[in-house]
């Protein structure tokens, strides 16, 4: 019952948030106005530029933002003990996460749609924002390397999950042409092609798709990052309503309708119990410890920074004021549409990691294969999974958590081990896709505008210049050098006669330490501009502050002392990548504060001077 009552309790918190916190942000600290022209409208051009309606624009944006974040990090956090875990997830999802997405999309907004990185530049100092579109580029990378492979991966893992998430690409370019070329109705389009996927995944493994699938499955890891690399290439280059944003709404509307599936497999199974094992319902009961005793025998890394890098997306990320000020700005029709859009996705993304908690401390329980024929429940589940920090390691492992924890509370509402499994790898691997073919776009943006700033001319005047570096402005030569980088980086091999690719995953530390650090790199920009527009600032400046120590300590004790998962530090190791990453991190937020620190100087004395 305790879990029954966490999930409930969590939903109530989440729409009571919503309604108090989230409403008072928009009408008394940002004024949000129906009437104010959108960059949609005013900047209109068929490509980026689209005004669309929220609902739509919240299906691109929270798929966006998910990705296996909240998946991947709540599944490993939990072995710290899931109060801790769940305690960060509220508490960061609503205060801080949540005005972090928020006050991205205002901002953007009221700057004719422009990136935080854009932003940057005019309200602190011109050479913040070089500083931050290198720092976004390196995030970016990194995302695209790591997503390319988690997809990947995945479809090895499940591969029931292959043919149900290629068929959404045609699907959704036909869906994007029907409501924007054809005028069509988008509540059909919308019944029709959750359909057309929840059919997709119940025969996805039989016949010819089986047959497709099984052949699939064996392609090398490398050939799967290229082919999913080249599809968003086209996803970047393409207008937004052609490809990116139908296939990320009808993606929300698969993902949204799994998470109300899961929800209320969790109910059943809090009433009822579990699948029967042996004729009998196993009890739904919280099977992990609220904070882990063995921390020493398991391996475990500090609590304190790392649980707060290890859950990222599910409580804050920087990589969402990318796709605020990226894209979903560019399509909000009207400015109090950006608190459903901006807020309330982050509050959905803080209780997807919710469930994904639940999953793996309670959903587990329920029962899991020993791999010998048994089936293992209650805490001899949960240990045989969760033996070690170096268990759990892998991407399968964490994965494989939330896949089979959530496909157990599907299992209690009588829906088949088969297809509830395929369900769950769907939905991993479809989160994944969205976050990657966003990515691509975002990081298109900013080798435009890092071609052009350290070019130090407007982007005609670069096309016109006959520089050989001119080609990085052209969004094909942007997005081909996004990919090509993302590619090589992925491509490494784990050590000298290792197969390409199996290195790639060493990225993944990296991954929570850039995206928190971001995000308190985006908080400065907002504090900066809220100054300027004379608000409040008392309840951003804590979360900023929290933001940018967190991640630079969590890097820096990698680099210099203990790594995770392993008795040695990246220098001890020789993992020169990861120092170098890391160390350059480091660098340009130390630069960039030092910049805000003398901007904010002249600012004060400006308010001196005018008072």
């Amino acid at each position: 019952m305790t879990t029954l009552l966490i999930a409930v309790g969590a939903f109530i918190f989440y729409i009571v948030a919503y309604n108090t916190y989230g409403k008072w942000l928009g009408h008394k600290i940002f004024k949000l106005n129906d009437e104010a022209e959108a960059p949609s409208v005013a900047l209109e051009d068929g490509n980026d530029y689209v005004p669309t309606s929220k609902g739509v624009v919240f299906g691109h944006h929270f798929t966006s933002i998910a990705g296996t974040g909240p998946i991947v990090g709540p599944a490993l956090a939990v072995m710290w003990g899931w109060v801790p875990a769940l305690i960060w997830v509220l508490v960061g999802s609503v205060f801080i996460g949540a005005v972090h997405d928020f006050g991205s999309l205002i901002v953007s907004m009221r700057n004719k749609g422009q990136t935080v990185g854009d932003i940057a530049g005019r309200v602190i100092s011109p050479r913040v924002r070089v500083l931050f579109l290198l720092i976004l580029f390196m995030a970016l990378t990194i995302v695209l390397a790591i997503f390319g492979l988690v997809i990947a991966a995945v479809f090895k893992a499940y591969s029931q999950s292959i043919m149900p998430c290629l068929i959404q690409i045609p699907l959704a370019v036909l869906i994007g042409f029907f409501i924007h070329r054809r005028g069509g109705n988008i509540m059909i389009a919308s019944v029709v092609s959750l359909l057309l996927m929840y059919l997709s995944v119940l025969y996805g493994d039989t016949g010819w798709l089986a047959q497709a699938n099984d052949y699939l499955k064996n392609w090398p890891l490398m050939t799967w990052v290229s082919v999913l690399l080249v599809y968003s290439y086209a996803a970047s280059v393409l207008p937004v309503w052609a490809l990116l944003q139908p296939r990320d709404y009808i993606n929300s509307l698969q993902l949204i309708s799994a998470l109300a599936l899961i929800l209320v497999g969790l109910v059943a199974a809090g009433i009822f119990g579990g699948a029967a094992v042996d004729g009998v319902r196993p009890a739904l009961e919280i099977v992990a410890p609220k904070l882990e005793p063995a921390m020493g025998l398991k391996q475990l890394p500090m609590i304190f920074p790392f649980l707060f890098i290890t859950i990222a997306c599910g409580a804050i990320s920087g990589f969402h004021c990318l796709v605020s000020s990226g894209t979903s700005s560019k399509q909000l029709r009207c400015e109090t549409d950006a608190r459903f859009v901006g807020f309330g996705s982050m509050l959905m993304e803080g209780f997807l990691a919710v469930l994904v908690i639940l999953a793996c401390v309670a959903g587990l329980g329920l029962g899991i294969g020993d791999g010998q024929g048994s089936v293992l429940l209650g805490s001899d589940a949960w240990d045989a999974r969760y033996t070690g920090w170096g268990s759990m390691s892998g991407l399968g492992a964490k994965v494989g958590a939330f896949v089979d924890g959530s496909a157990n509370f599907l299992k209690a509402l009588g829906i088949s081990s088969a297809f509830s499994t395929a369900l769950m790898g769907v939905f991993v691997a479809s989160f994944a896709a969205t976050t990657l073919d966003t990515a691509c776009r975002l990081q298109r943006y900013v080798v435009q505008e890092l071609a052009v700033s350290l070019m130090g001319k407007n982007d005609q005047e670069v096309k016109l210049s006959g520089n050989p570096l001119s080609w990085l402005v052209n969004k094909h030569g942007a997005t081909i050098f996004a990919i090509a980088i993302a590619w090589w980086m992925a491509s490494l091999p784990a050590a000298e006669g290792k197969p390409a690719g199996t290195g790639g995953m060493i990225l993944w530390p990296l991954f929570g330490a850039t995206n928190q650090l971001l995000g308190g790199l985006a908080f400065l920009v907002i504090i900066f501009w809220m100054k300027r527009q004379r608000m409040p600032l008392w309840f951003v400046v804590a979360p900023a502050m929290f933001m940018l120590v967190l991640p630079a300590w969590a890097m820096s004790y990698q680099i210099f002392y203990q790594a995770l998962g392993s008795s040695q530090s990246w220098i001890e190791q020789g993992n020169w990548l990861l120092v170098s990453i890391g160390a350059a991190s480091i660098a340009l937020e130390i630069w960039m504060i030092i910049e805000a620190i003398a901007a904010w100087r002249g600012l004060k004395k400006l308010e001196s001077e005018a008072g």
